[in-house]
């Protein structure tokens, strides 16, 4: 009877079991074709600035079946403007700015999680302040102190008001205090002195943050405009978005469709690789979970 019982029984919990599993596929494949899509979305403008950048422009509104693709845009970009020089600007003063950015980051926000001194919360606080000021608010009172400097149209006048910033100290810091003090405990048991401990424990469990941060940092100051454009009255210092937007400027009775694709081709080249570069450390975490509070 019992025999009989189990194998009636037996069928059903196959069923169910497939239907689960089915369920679960099902699921899978449903959020995989959401990602397509949006991958899609994200690709796909790229793509068509791409090839808008190698036809004529007046074969923009045409089928692309018909078009003869050339690089003809991109060297009468680098025939009319001194494109070259606005990249390596770019690119000097928004890698420069990361670099800082990022060491001042990190040791404020360990020092405002680890250690303990006088007056460090209403020293925090403040700086949680500054990142409820308009950046527009700042623009002139940076500008006058770069004047009194003589840092206009320098490359400390594009750098040095990057490198202090409240969201990067408050990122780091928020992150240094989700890990438990064992390992930093560990090491200064074994005699390593702060400095050590936050070279060598600190610091590797921060490479997502670090990541995070450079690359926000980076990004943002690649596309900086407003700034550049107030501290720079020179050809030789301008960086690329604000030479793009005086060669656009330059446009009277018809828009160069073709030479402002291959700039903005040329524009996206440094941010997609220093996304490549740090993906890695955006997902895989070489000490994940070794230090985290429980």
């Amino acid at each position: 009877m019992e025999l009989q019982t189990v194998t009636h029984s037996l069928p059903r919990k196959i069923c169910e079991i497939y239907s689960v599993k089915s369920y679960e596929n099902m699921k899978k494949i449903f959020l995989h074709m959401i990602l397509i899509l949006l991958a899609l979305s994200m690709i796909v403008p790229f793509l068509l600035m791409f090839l808008i950048s190698l036809s004529g422009n007046e074969n923009i509104f045409t089928e692309y079946k018909s078009i003869n693709l050339s690089f003809a845009a991109y060297r009468n970009v680098f025939a009319s403007i001194p494109l070259v020089k606005y990249f390596l600007n770019s690119l000097i003063v928004a890698f420069i700015t990361t670099l800082g950015q990022v060491i001042v980051s990190a040791f404020a926000g360990y020092g405002f999680a680890r250690l303990d001194f006088k007056g460090r919360d209403a020293l925090f606080f403040i700086i949680i302040l500054t990142m409820m000021v308009p950046p527009q608010v700042n623009i002139v009172p940076l500008f006058y102190i770069m004047s009194k400097l003589g840092w206009i149209n320098t490359y400390q006048a594009l750098i040095v008001p990057g490198i202090f910033g409240g969201f990067g100290v408050f990122m780091m810091r928020q992150y240094f205090q989700s890990f438990s003090k064992d390992l930093e405990d560990a090491s200064k048991l074994d005699g390593c002195n702060v400095f050590q401990t936050f070279y060598k424990i600190a610091l590797p469990s921060a490479l997502p943050a670090i990541a995070t941060l450079g690359i926000f940092t980076f990004v943002t100051t690649w596309n900086s405009f407003m700034w550049p454009l107030i501290v720079t009255n020179t050809e030789n210092m301008r960086t690329l978005a604000v030479g793009l937007t005086i060669f656009k400027s330059s446009f009277r009775e018809i828009t160069m469709w073709g030479e402002l694709m291959a700039c903005a081709c040329i524009c996206s080249i440094p941010v997609i690789v220093i996304f490549i570069l740090g993906k890695k450390y955006l997902i895989n975490n070489p000490m994940a979970g070794a230090g985290k509070e429980g």
